[in-house]
């Protein structure tokens, strides 16, 4: 039993599962993919898991968080986060950046401060493994789920940045990921919902999808996580679980020794095609180190244990995974006091960079008349409460300078109707985002703002789109890769001269 047990527990140090970021289980905002207190607790002092991912809450008590989670531990844990727009996309109070795109116009050298930053932030609070850099290329304008989140569409520029990136980070004593290897720029589809397909050949693998993998490896980075494609050219096994792709070319060709990671295993496009057991044996043959967010991490331990016991998969086979879990985790250390949030905080580096990845669409000013329609079109409004309160700029600024706020999903438009008698600024939301499935264009809103009074607008999100505007709207139009607080009042204040005697609607908050 003793012996069974020690096994068990090496092979738990594969395993990195999901939980909510804020105290108490009745937070959990995803109970589907977040374990319980009692579960999480269980898998950490009984089993010995690797590692935990976390999402959601704000920085101090995340810092709390950690620290309750690394009590349990008897060693200390991976604690992860996707934090590809710096540690305040995921935890409020912590610093924003604007998508990784916006860094795509600037000097590369400029993304080494977006891993600084965030590697500094996340290490204050415990966070010790950075799920970014995103070294995908966005080829395909109609990607659904990269989108903005990729530093550009050129590879040898993505590579520059991706490269910067990790140099930032490791001024600071957290791991870096490159991501999702070996490239999802160009399909279509989701792996979040389905499993995409890339039809290429290793010959124009190495032409771009390659290329800012190959440089995050000659930066240093840590570990590179997978990508649940399907690339029927070179292998009838999705990529996450290629031993081609994994160990020949990865380990061998490329001489890479850090970790390989799965992306979620929870995702359709892998859990879809096969059963427990199939994945995790196939990602263990391929040669991932760390299984994330596995169905069910008891089965799964389960699984590989009796597995090795059976010799399907060689003690020493765990042994390696294990050995370059505990090399990336000695260059970890835990933070040893609560900081100070506010003195961790860069908002004044992401502003500079918001600031000047600003674009006009067409160049202008709009004279606010006293009574006009503030339209906010955004691709689902349930997912904007995040961006979009009564107090957010988008929608404070405009009331105070006289507007009447309307807010619309942009498939809803035609079931609105606005009156004509007034001017309408319109502020759009749209970019790719995992769990969306596509790209939205504008064709909606063109036809409905037809014969309206439009005075100009703000596209914040998606850059593809600026040319439909271009084509449709001769009034100013302002674009930015950000939509948080901070980039709404930077493009308003930029765009919009109030009226000299706005309606007493309230000061803006």
């Amino acid at each position: 039993m003793a012996a069974e047990w020690s096994l068990k527990r090496l092979i738990a140090q594969m395993v990195v599962v999901r939980a909510c970021g804020h105290l108490y289980d009745r937070q959990r905002q995803y109970p589907q993919w977040e374990l319980s207190k009692d579960q999480l607790k269980r898998l950490i002092a009984d089993y010995g898991i690797g590692g935990v991912i976390l999402l959601g809450g704000s920085a101090p008590e995340v810092y709390l968080r950690i620290q309750e989670l690394q009590s349990w531990a008897a060693y200390p844990l991976l604690i992860a986060a996707d934090v590809e727009e710096g540690v305040g996309q995921r935890f409020a109070g912590a610093t924003r950046f604007p998508p990784p795109m916006a860094w795509a116009d600037l000097d590369p050298r400029r993304s080494f401060e977006l891993g600084r930053v965030t590697a500094e932030e996340a290490a204050n609070l415990g966070i010790n493994w950075l799920l970014a850099p995103v070294a995908d290329v966005n080829s395909n304008p109609r990607n659904p789920v990269i989108n903005v989140r990729a530093f550009g569409s050129e590879p040898y520029a993505v590579s520059d940045r991706v490269r910067e990136f990790i140099y930032g980070a490791r001024q600071h004593p957290v791991l870096t990921t490159a991501k999702h290897f070996p490239g999802h720029g160009d399909p279509d589809l989701d792996s979040h919902l389905t499993t995409p397909v890339l039809r290429k050949n290793l010959d124009q693998l190495r032409q771009l999808e390659f290329i800012p993998f190959q440089g995050a490896i000659g930066a240093g980075v840590d570990a590179i996580m997978t990508a649940h494609l399907l690339l029927p050219e070179i292998d009838n096994q999705i990529a996450t679980l290629s031993e081609l792709l994994l160990t020949k070319i990865l380990r061998q060709e490329w001489g890479f020794n850090g970790l390989i990671v799965t992306d979620a295993l929870v995702m359709a496009g892998v859990n879809n095609l096969y059963t427990l057991r199939e994945m995790v044996m196939e990602a263990l043959k391929a040669g991932n180190d760390i299984l994330l967010m596995p169905p069910d991490p008891f089965a799964t331990i389960d699984i590989i244990s009796q597995a090795v016991k059976q010799g399907e998969i060689s003690l020493d086979r765990i042994y390696q995974s294990v050995n370059r879990i505990c090399q990336a985790k000695s260059k970890l250390k835990l933070p040893q006091q609560l900081p100070d949030f506010d003195q961790l905080h860069y908002g004044y580096v992401a502003d500079r960079v918001a600031q000047d990845s600003i674009k006009w669409i067409r160049e202008g000013k709009i004279n606010l008349p006293a009574q006009w329609l503030n339209l906010i079109v955004t691709d689902r409004l349930c997912k904007a409460p995040e961006f979009l309160t009564p107090t957010a700029p988008a929608h404070a600024l405009p009331t105070h300078w006289g507007a009447t706020t309307i807010y619309a999903e942009l498939a809803q438009l035609p079931y609105y109707n606005l009156p004509t008698d007034r001017g309408i600024f319109v502020q759009i939301y749209t970019r790719g985002n995992p769990f969306q499935g596509h790209v939205s264009n504008l064709q909606t809103l063109i036809e409905f703002l037809q014969n309206k009074q439009v005075l100009g607008g703000i596209l914040y999100g998606n850059p593809y789109l600026i040319p439909t505007l271009q084509e449709n709207f001769s009034q100013p139009w302002l674009f930015s890769y950000g939509h948080y607080r901070e980039c709404q009042k930077f493009c308003l204040d930029r765009l919009l001269v109030p009226p000299s005697s706005p309606p007493d609607k309230g000061e803006f908050i």
